[in-house]
């Protein structure tokens, strides 16, 4: 069990534990917060905000080269019995109509308790990723590493695929959450500890410039930037690359399929601040059709 935490992805992160492709292994992850808010008298303007989001690992995966593709299975998410919500200071459409709150949220055989309310739990991950080229991106921001996606369609049972940029891939996951809605739009979901455990593996060159999502009936690009159709248009270019190819069509058609049988999801939005807009495009699995990523 991996229990090493940085707070940037970076070529210069030194690896937490070195494997081969086709491994399993296991992260045990602290909340978006490094475990520091623990009770509702506590605001998060209390704590260090340098160890904010914080992500276990990273990984090197021999073999992996850049033009390569990590490949990620989610085998199994455990999350503590207790988790975090909070308003976070000027984020969100809400920001000027909420209060400074922290909102302890007890979790119980898959439910969590909100007030007077229980509803099911999905644990999913939230900052998840690979190494970029150069320099080093904070794990609270997403980018086409990967990083602090917020999509709630990653969780057990989900593929997610990264494009690799530097030797061994260097990956590492943290930020888990409970439940959390599309948007997070007060910024947080119920920010929770807990192990994550994922099998890697490899595919030899194939370019891909986002990350890309696979549940059981879809596929997903994810896409962020500051600009909301800067966002949509990267998710849709590499969407429309993935189908033409796989499909064996010209870009016209899978452009025309992707307005009939497509959906634009946002996976965070929390806006106004400073984070930016991460988005996924999706398209459901076809009967008969190749996996728009074969596996090799």
């Amino acid at each position: 069990m991996i229990e090493k935490y940085v707070y940037h992805f970076s070529p210069d992160n030194k690896p937490a534990e070195r494997v081969r492709k086709g491994e399993t292994i296991v992260f045990k992850t602290l909340d978006c917060f490094s475990n520091q808010v623990k009770s509702e008298e506590q605001l998060v303007t209390s704590i260090d905000f340098n160890r904010v989001n914080p992500a276990t690992g990273p990984v090197f995966v021999e073999e992996a080269e850049a033009g390569d593709l990590l490949v990620v299975d989610i085998k199994d998410i455990k999350v503590d019995d207790k988790g975090v919500i909070s308003t976070l200071p000027e984020t969100g459409p809400l920001s000027h109509k909420a209060e400074p709150r922290t909102k302890i949220v007890s979790i119980k055989d898959g439910k969590a308790v909100f007030n007077d309310i229980e509803f099911s739990t999905k644990p999913m991950i939230g900052v998840i990723g690979v190494a970029p080229k150069e320099g080093e991106i904070p794990c609270g921001y997403p980018g086409n590493h990967g990083g602090n996606m917020d999509c709630n369609k990653i969780t057990k049972g989900s593929r997610v695929y990264f494009p690799i940029r530097v030797p061994g891939a260097l990956f590492q996951l943290g930020d888990l959450h409970a439940s959390m809605g599309d948007g997070e739009i007060c910024g947080t979901g119920i920010e929770i500890a807990g192990e994550v455990t994922v099998k890697l593996d490899l595919i030899k060159d194939f370019p891909l410039e986002w990350p890309v999502l696979e549940t059981d009936n879809a596929w997903y690009v994810i896409a962020s930037d500051d600009k909301f159709e800067s966002a949509l248009k990267y998710a849709c270019e590499q969407m429309q690359l993935l189908i033409s190819k796989a499909y064996n069509w010209d870009m016209t058609d899978a452009y025309l399929y992707m307005s009939v049988k497509g959906s634009f999801e946002i996976c965070q939005g929390c806006k106004p601040s400073d984070l930016p807009v991460v988005v996924r495009f999706g398209v459901p699995k076809v009967d008969g059709k190749p996996g728009l990523i074969p596996l090799k």
